[in-house]
């Protein structure tokens, strides 16, 4: 089932609201979560009907080179693997790692598996599978599991003021 979001989606999550703040044309796609399903973007892909190479899910890394940690993002397609030295390339620092999930969710505000690149505490960096711009829209998290939004890459590199790479292996 998918919804055109148009003006206030209503009892929405901080993604939507930030699209909706920024007059960004989206569609909300929702669908019964599974939670059994280990892995959420697939779960999602298949549950919407869409090609897995268009929907991509959000991960949060740590690049830090002290003890404190220093998060960043990196979105790729979900029949993928983010590859973190490429990542670190992108972002002009040596390393990244793994952000350890329970930060991943405080920093962002959002749940595991629910994390949306969109409307996060803090404007982190950001890098997009450049793969996205094969596509006319991306759907990423909206927020929480069960739930995707559909928006043209472009827009939403510029609500992360993220930049593209080739961070997907």
């Amino acid at each position: 089932m998918a919804k055109k979001a148009s003006g206030s989606t209503g009892g929405g999550t901080p993604a939507t609201d930030a699209l909706s703040a920024a007059g960004v044309p989206f569609t909300v796609h929702t669908y019964t979560h599974d939670p059994r399903s280990t892995s959420y973007g697939l779960e999602a892909a298949q549950a919407l009907g869409k090609p897995p190479a268009q929907v991509f899910k959000t991960l949060l890394v740590d690049v830090a080179t002290s003890g404190r940690p220093e998060l960043a993002v990196g979105i790729v397609p979900v029949d993928t693997q983010l590859d973190l030295k490429a990542l670190a390339g992108a972002l002009g620092v040596k390393k990244a790692v793994m952000a350890d999930p329970a930060l991943a969710a405080r920093s962002s505000g959002y749940v595991v598996g629910g994390i949306s690149p969109i409307g996060q505490k803090t404007l982190l960096p950001t890098v997009l599978d450049e793969s996205a711009i094969l596509h006319e829209t991306v759907l990423v998290s909206g927020g929480r599991r069960g739930m995707d939004v559909e928006l043209a890459p472009d827009a939403l590199l510029a609500l992360t003021r993220g930049s593209y790479a080739p961070i997907a292996r």
